[in-house]
């Protein structure tokens, strides 16, 4: 390969770097096995400060400081979110109270029904809090660490084959997708998922050295602990990992087959166990499956979190998706879903430029021999980036635009390995075209998405397409630029880079200094139309110049922000004081808004061991549908009010709906018809058969409001909500209607 300018005698500037192969130092034989122990320690230290010893000396501290930053960006004001998604802190919370309920993923901890997930996400906030006590941080630090781990990961996979400023460039640019800072930064399964996701990559990269099994069962288990973390999205990346390595594993193809049997079997393995214990386990010991409509982890999988996602044909979602190229309540679906008001600002705004530089390196590697590394990471990135968007693009069942961050570790290895190998070839018309195209559609794609919200930064979309307009026509002018080689490429690299990566670094910042809140998070800018149901939820809106969340109440706060979306220092801190957590009164989520006296915002000061933080909103109201409940003081007191005498302080519909009032109260609220409110669970009979039995307190009227469709209420929660009306006189807290079960006189 061609390199202009030429690189400096003895210098490794090319793209392919091979680790380092061969027999370690021999083991010593005079006994002074502690002191080489001590001096491999040292090594290992040395390692990760330094690098590797063939490393310029820039490339350690050039990946400790992206990794710094990354955690700046995504632990700043963190505890700013309070709860973030209620319906996932209750389920910790419950987890923190009930071994049962950690292990099932049960919404309350007296385990009525589960979450309509597996618990695996659940599990990293519910260790975290049982070590630290229930809050936002604890909730929320272990998602943030998840995020810098998927950067680190994804700079470690490329690293692995190519040069250092490919491996950085993938990094910055997984941690400068808008999605990830706001998904990192929230409590829903998808960070993790994303973090196993990039292992897997990993693993496969290693296993195609050497033809590895070892690495091969890694990456399969890897993939199995995401579907107990997400089920079958994590399953989209298996055909970019069984095809790369058919394809380009250095070793003969039965052997190829055998291994990717045994991946297979691994991903089984560690996707199967819990599922079978779950199925294995009688009903009458376990709490109800959310999400199913029989009580079976089997009718989830395939069902609601799994082919309905596809088909649209989804048994107990309130609404269904769009046909190809038609508007359901979920949005359009067809080929350029990724790319609409919806998901366009998530995580494609260098989604065009690294498709098309991907597919001219692949064209340029089409004659390599089989086992070139450099083709096989394209299609492995570029496989699974093509794969999964494909599959959101068009799924007609419930996608929603978050889930786009699986696409983050993908896009970032794309865009690094791609540009990369296209700025080795700049000697080339071919390199200097495929990079200066590359250059154009990112900024031409900057300027359309950035035009969607004209007055969020309203001069950003003109440098952001002048700038790629330059950028380009300087890489195709590299020829002219031989008398100041050094000088001129320089300022090309910064030109193009800058260009590309400014529009997606501002929406970054500005999505990760807002609160984020409710069960469908947006990022910043989010066009109008945008958002779910053409709103946000609790993501903020488009701003006039200014990165939302810097003000107090100012354009671009989200709606209803108060005390704790205000300039809030790091980390977490009172509106007021704008200082460390716990330093004043704080400001979490309820409901998609703020209160003085009731949700963790605090971590560090104060959260560690405190337990869970107690809601008291100024007023009470149900949280319907998809943003939670409040409780007010006087009804937390009520809850709260011989709380050990039931079972259930308080019963209402859809789980979102009990999340507040639990997290308020901290006890057990039973989930009526789980997280749409739509299962069969309880039934009519059951729960007349709890109320008489004494083991539910108070019905909550409200729940399913502003649901979609049935309202987000079920045929069975209906019936449940007029057996209440018809049989217990009603009483209103503070705006909130409840029913008390256990008074006699209550009945009508």
């Amino acid at each position: 390969m061609t390199v202009w300018p030429p690189p400096p005698e003895g210098s490794s500037v090319g793209l392919l770097e091979q680790p380092p192969t061969g027999p370690g130092p021999a083991e010593p034989t005079d006994g002074s096995s502690a002191g080489a122990s001590d001096a491999a320690r040292r090594g290992r230290l040395a390692r990760v400060l330094l690098g590797r010893e063939s490393d310029p000396v820039w490339v350690r501290p050039a990946l400790l400081t992206l990794l710094a930053l990354t955690a700046v960006l995504y632990l700043w004001d963190l505890g700013a979110s309070g709860w973030s998604n209620s319906f996932y802190s209750a389920a910790v919370q419950a987890g923190t109270k009930s071994w049962k309920a950690f292990f099932f993923g049960s919404s309350d901890s007296s385990n009525f029904i589960t979450v309509d997930k597996p618990p695996a996400s659940l599990w990293v906030m519910e260790i975290s809090a049982r070590i630290f006590g229930l809050n936002s941080w604890s909730l929320l630090v272990p998602q943030a660490l998840e995020g810098v781990a998927t950067v680190g990961v994804v700079y470690l996979t490329v690293r692995r084959w190519f040069t250092a400023q490919a491996a950085l460039l993938a990094g910055t640019v997984v941690a400068l997708t808008p999605v990830a800072a706001m998904m990192f930064r929230f409590n829903n399964p998808d960070s993790l998922l994303a973090l196993l996701l990039a292992g897997s990559m990993y693993a496969l990269v290693r296993a195609l050295e050497k033809a590895q099994t070892r690495w091969l069962v890694l990456a399969g288990t890897l993939v199995g602990f995401g579907f107990i973390t997400k089920m079958m999205q994590a399953f989209l990346l298996i055909p970019a990992l069984v095809i790369v390595y058919l394809l380009a594993a250095p070793t003969g193809w039965w052997r190829r087959v055998r291994q990717v049997a045994i991946m297979g079997v691994a991903t089984l393995v560690a996707a199967g166990w819990w599922v079978a214990a779950v199925t294995l386990t009688p009903a009458a010991d376990r709490p109800y499956i959310g999400g199913s409509q029989n009580n079976s982890v089997l009718n989830l999988i395939f069902g609601y979190n799994g082919f309905g996602r596809l088909t649209g044909s989804e048994s107990g979602s309130v609404v269904g998706g769009g046909g190809t190229g038609s508007a359901g309540q979920w949005g359009p679906t067809g080929l350029l879903r990724l790319f609409n008001a919806s998901f366009g600002n998530m995580m494609s705004w260098l989604l065009p430029g690294a498709l098309l530089m991907g597919a001219v390196v692949l064209i340029l590697t089409i004659r390599a021999r089989r086992t070139d590394r450099e083709r096989a990471a394209l299609l492995l990135f570029g496989g699974a980036l093509v794969g999964t968007g494909l599959v959101i693009s068009l799924g007609q069942g419930i996608i929603h635009p978050y889930y786009t961050v699986a696409l983050a570790a993908p896009l970032g290895g794309l865009v690094g390995i791609s540009t990369m190998a296209l700025w080795q070839r700049r000697a080339t018309w071919a390199g200097r075209i495929g990079l200066a195209a590359g250059l154009l559609a990112t900024s031409v794609w900057g300027f359309v998405l950035l035009d969607r919200t004209p007055d969020w930064f309203p001069s950003l979309r003109f440098v952001v397409l002048v700038g790629g307009i330059l950028g380009a026509a300087a890489i195709l002018a590299l020829p002219l630029l031989r008398n100041v080689p050094k000088l001129a490429v320089g300022l090309v690299a910064v030109l193009g880079l800058g260009s590309a990566l400014v529009a997606p670094l501002f929406s970054t910042v500005a999505t990760a200094s807002v609160p984020h809140t409710g069960a469908i998070p947006t990022v910043t800018p989010t066009p109008a139309g945008g958002a779910f149901g053409g709103g946000g939820f609790g993501g903020g809106g488009p701003g006039r110049g200014g990165f939302p969340g810097f003000r107090r109440g100012g354009v671009g706060a989200p709606a209803g922000a108060g005390a704790g979306a205000a300039a809030g220092g790091f980390p977490g801190g009172s509106a007021q004081t704008g200082g460390f957590p716990g330093a004043g009164a704080g400001g979490g989520a309820a409901g998609g808004r703020f209160s003085r006296s009731g949700l963790p915002t605090g971590g560090f000061g104060g959260g560690f061991g405190g337990g869970a933080a107690r809601a008291g909103a100024a007023g009470g109201f149900g949280g319907g549908f998809l943003n939670s409940s409040s409780s007010s003081p006087a009804l937390t007191k009520m809850l709260q009010a011989d709380a050990s005498h039931y079972t259930w302080v308080a019963a209402t519909v859809n789980s979102n709906s009990a999340a507040g009032y639990q997290l308020a109260s901290d006890d057990p609220v039973m989930a009526i018809g789980g997280f749409n409110g739509t299962d069969p669970a309880p039934t009519l009979s059951q729960f007349e058969k709890y109320v008489a039995e004494g083991k539910i307190h108070y019905f909550i009227a409200g729940g399913g409001a502003g649901g979609f469709g049935s309202g987000g209420r079920g045929d069975d929660a209906t019936k449940i909500t007029s057996w209440v009306e018809s049989h217990y006189t009603a009483k209103t807290v503070d705006g909130t209607t409840l029913y008390n079960l256990t008074d006699p006189a209550a009945a009508s």
